[in-house]
Parts: C-alpha cells; structure tokens; sequence
C-alpha cells in the first residue's frame, strides 16, 4: 500500500498496491475480513479516470461523481508529470476548473507533449471550465476576458444531434457557471455543442481525438442532468464499466490503517457524536481493535444539553469505552475577547490537541503505551476550504477558511494523523457507515462543526450571555424541525448570534435586546447548497416562541444565501 507522510500528515493514496501480506488481518483484535487482490484486479481497478486538479473548489467532486458511477477515480495535481501520469494508466483523464486565467503568465498547465500523449494511449479528454480553456488555449483556439461573467444557474442549448457527448441530453437545460474567461475562437478541427443563452460556447468537441471541453459543472448537483451527462460521457462515450463500489473504499481502508499503525501502536480518536467521527472510529476499531482509545472533549462551545446527549448516544448505540475530557474553561478562557473568525479556528484547533496529548498521557498510564497517532474524520470539504493543507499534493486552489482540524492545527502536532475519511464527502461518509452497521441515531445527525458554537457566535463567544442564548434559540428551532417531520429533510440546521442590538418592543416597553439568524440548507454533499423553502407560517411559529421564550431576542432573521456566494457556516 502507498502513503506519503509530510510533516507528520499522514494522506492516504487512492491507489493501492499488493504487499505480501494483503488481506491477511494483522491484528488479532478483530475479525474484520480483508479481501486480497490478484493484480488483474488491481490493474482493472486503476484503468479508471484520472481528474487533474487546476484548483477549483469543486475538483474533489469530480472523482467523487465518478465513482458514484461505479468506475474508479483519482485526483492528482494538474500540473503532475509525464511519468506520474502514466504509471497510473488511466483510460480517461478529467481537467478540472480553478481561478486561474490561462492567457496569465504562470497559469497552471498540463505537461508539455500532454495531449499527444493521450492520442498514443488512446486515453479520452475531458476539460471543465478551466480544463476546457486550458484545452482550447494549448490546440490553437483563443480564450478572452469575458465581456460578462457567468455565475449561477444559467441555461444553455446543446446541439444533440451531431454531439456524441449530449446525444442523449435534452437541447436546453440549467447549469452551473463559475467564469470570467469565455471561448472566442475554438481550436482546429473542433465543433461547438452547447451554447449559453448569451451565445458564449459551453461546449466543445473533437471526438475523432476523444477530446471534450465543457465550460460549466456538470458535476455539482445544480447543473441539471449533470450525472446523466457524465454517465453517458464515461459508459457510453468512453465505454467503461461501472465495477467500483463504496465496500473497496473500506475494505483498502482498513489495510492502509493497519500498515500505517502497525501491529502493537496505539490511537487516540476524538468522538463529537456527529456521523464522521462516529464512522471513522468506527473503521479504525474494526483495523486495530482495542488499540483505540476514544474522548469526547467538552470545549464549552456544544449545544444544549450536547454533553449528556452524545454519551447517552454513545451508550446505547456505538458501544465503544468513551472518556469525557471537560476542557470548557481552559478554552473559553483562551478565546476571551478574540473577535477574528480564523484566529478563534485556531486557538480552538490548538486546544483539541493539548487534550488529546494529555488524553494520551492518561492512556499511557492505564495501558503502559502511549498513543502515536489520532484519529480524525475529516472530510474532503474542510480540506478543501482551507487548502491546502500539508502533504495534499494539491496546490492551485484557494483558502476559504481554516478547519479547525486541517488548517487550524498546529505545526508541533506530536501525533501521526490518520484520516481514513479525508478523501470522502459526507453522504459518502453516510454510505460507508451504513455498510458498517452505525447505528442511524448518529448517521442522521445533522454536521455540527468541530469548532462548535464559536463559528455560530459571531464576534467574541464570551460576551456576557452570548453563547446562553444561541443555545437556547438553537434548541427551540431544531426541536421546531423535529416537532413538525422537517429534520430529516434538511442537511444542516442551525441559529446564528449576531454582535448587535436592535429596538423592539414587548409588553408595551421599549427594548433594547439581541438578533438572531436561523440557516437551514439543503445539500447532497456540502460542497453547494440551497436554503430550504418553510413555509412562512412555520418561521412565524418559531420566530414568536424564540421572542417569547428567550427575553434576550426581539429579532430573528431566516438566511436564504445559498452556498455559493455564501459558505454553510458564519463564520
């Protein structure tokens, strides 16, 4: 199996390799069987798509659409060489989007002979955005500054009936634009398919050189029949089979925990109650057994009665020996008058491992070996907007903001980070668990972010009052969502603390009290989103008990930016 370490980052190649001792079970711990794989299989597995990231936020959904179909993918540096690129035999490779401009010196570019390359190979094309402007740039076609950007939902036309790739699309559809840069002049021997409805070409093609370019997003789910467009394009265009499943991703998994904690180390694994941590200490425990020592840390930034609730969950659902580290006061003792969002990530990130060293030392005590490495579930969107993190091997994107568990940890970690999830996108995590047996109470949670109530409490979390009040604003609508059959419904839900004050008046007084913003979204992954449609009599309901039953509100405001512009979180 393959890994690369950097700065004690432990990341978890996509590709795997045989050893020796593939698919015998290395600890006696637990009876988790592992397939071992023929290297016809292997070879089979890898002669996939191959995505090369230029840096868009929504490259990591690419590989993850691809294998939502079935066939094996893996993402790679766009700028990866020659040699890389080959030893991995791909049978189609993905150009991705990124922020970049082409016609800018020192913009991203594929290796020089790249597309003579995939013609010898026999190897199809496909660009997305940036890819497709990369593509028209390098084959003699001219890209410019757009005279209007596109973003947003757009409608474009396709011409079907002499496309290959929108053969089986209808002629006009919504998608999803994110570009300043349009298409001018298209290279030699190319044809346009698709045009936006202010005539900027959205697609491209040269079939005869298996070569497609597509100026919008196909796959995030707002373009609409995006996946059917990639499935025809990779079973039907580029005839491969869809014999890849979410049961490979555990299995290889597991064998890569096992090879990278070996045979007698130990771990430490923060549990938040959410489903990632659930699934990842879940996977960890099935690799290494006993050798895994859970915490669930109360940083003073849960919700309401969270503590409580999660053990008793943990009690009666997950069955695995929890200890609770109180660290509320230490904590909030830290972020006292801290206002600035990324600096509160990092002070909180920087908390999270002082515990668990000292979790560690405890553990020490008990089994006479102190753990070396921690266990996370960190999911591809927390890499992604604070990219990039250490040893990623991606490098064109931009940061949004800092995961208090990728960008918000500390240099001087002193644990080996194990990341089974990293690679994964939430619904995939869902899949995973259930495969697993996780019990649904933590599969169906609602995300909750790691650092807690301090991204919902704009500003300073220790105001007087401030973090009282957004629980208790946040219990009564969550219970609202419950109350009515919302919950399962909705991806995330959630109240927002405003630093401000406005007048109000209640009993015939004059008052001078708190804003609260309610956000409730829609999402099949958590990379886009939309704000989900209450009905008006509903935010009423819950907007008149928040007033009434929490004296330090006279205002509630409902969110309705979706993501983008927005991000899921304030903060």
């Amino acid at each position: 199996v393959k890994r690369r370490q950097s700065t004690k980052l432990l990341h978890f190649d996509l590709f795997v390799q045989t050893k020796s001792n593939m698919g015998k079970n290395q600890n006696s711990g637990t009876d988790a069987p592992v397939a071992k794989r023929s290297k016809a299989e292997i070879k089979a597995q890898k002669s996939g798509v191959l995505v090369l990231d230029f840096g868009s936020q929504y490259t990591q959904l690419i590989t993850r659409r691809v294998r939502e179909l079935g066939v094996y993918s893996a993402l790679i540096p766009g700028d990866a060489t020659k040699e890389r690129v080959e030893s991995l035999s791909p049978r189609v490779i993905i150009l991705s989007g990124g922020p970049n401009s082409v016609h800018v010196e020192g913009s991203p570019r594929v290796f020089e002979g790249f597309f003579d390359f995939c013609k010898e190979r026999d190897i199809a094309v496909l660009g997305i955005c940036y890819g497709m402007q990369l593509i028209v740039h390098t084959l003699g076609g001219t890209v410019s500054p757009a005279n209007k950007s596109e973003y947003g939902r757009m409608p474009i036309s396709t011409t079907p009936g002499s496309s290959s790739f929108y053969k089986e699309s209808p002629e006009t559809m919504k998608v999803w634009m994110s570009h300043g840069d349009e298409v001018s002049v298209v290279p030699p021997g190319f044809t346009v398919s698709a045009r936006s409805a202010g005539g900027v070409v959205v697609g491209i093609e040269d079939a005869e050189k298996k070569i497609w370019g597509l100026q919008y997003h196909p796959e995030v789910t707002h373009s609409e029949h995006g996946m059917e467009t990639l499935k025809h394009f990779l079973l039907t265009v580029c005839s491969l089979s869809p014999t890849w499943s979410m049961a490979d991703v555990i299995e290889t998994q597991l064998q890569l925990i096992r090879d990278a904690v070996g045979p007698t180390a130990h771990a430490v694994c923060a549990l938040s109650g959410g489903v990632d941590s659930a699934v990842a200490a879940t996977l960890v425990h099935k690799a290494i057994g006993d050798r895994l020592h859970c915490c669930f840390v109360d940083n003073g930034l849960l919700r309401y009665k969270e503590q409580e609730r999660v053990m008793q969950m943990f009690a009666d659902n997950l069955h695995l020996p929890v200890t609770v580290v109180d660290a509320s006061e230490r904590t909030l003792g830290k972020l006292k008058g801290e206002k600035d969002p990324e600096k509160k990530r990092k002070t909180i990130g920087a908390e999270f491992i002082a515990v668990f060293k000292e979790f560690a030392i405890e553990v020490e005590k008990s089994v006479g070996t102190k753990p070396a490495f921690l266990v996370q579930g960190t999911l591809y969107p927390d890499v992604i907007e604070s990219c990039p993190p250490p040893g990623s091997g991606q490098k064109h994107s931009h940061t949004i903001k800092s995961h208090h568990n990728v960008g918000g940890l500390p240099k001087d970690l002193g644990f080996t980070l194990v990341e089974p999830l990293r690679e994964l996108f939430k619904d995939e995590v869902r899949s995973m668990g259930a495969l697993m047996e996780v019990p649904q109470a933590f599969l169906k949670r609602h995300p909750f972010p790691g650092p807690g109530l301090a991204v919902r409490c704009l500003g300073d979390v220790c105001e007087p009052g401030a973090l009282e009040t957004l629980r208790a604003v946040d219990e009564i609508f969550v219970s609202a969502l419950r109350e009515e059959g919302l919950y399962d419904e909705i991806w995330q839900a959630f109240a927002v603390f405003l630093p401000l004050r406005t007048v109000g008046v209640q009993g015939d007084q004059r008052t001078h009290a708190h804003v609260v913003a309610l956000r409730a979204i829609t999402s099949a992954d958590g990379m886009t989103a939309d704000w989900y449609p209450f009905k008006s009599d509903f935010l009423q309901r819950v907007s008149n008990k928040i007033c009434n039953e929490v004296k330090t509100v006279n205002r509630v405001c409902y969110d309705i930016s979706s993501k983008p512009p927005a991000t899921v979180e304030w903060e």
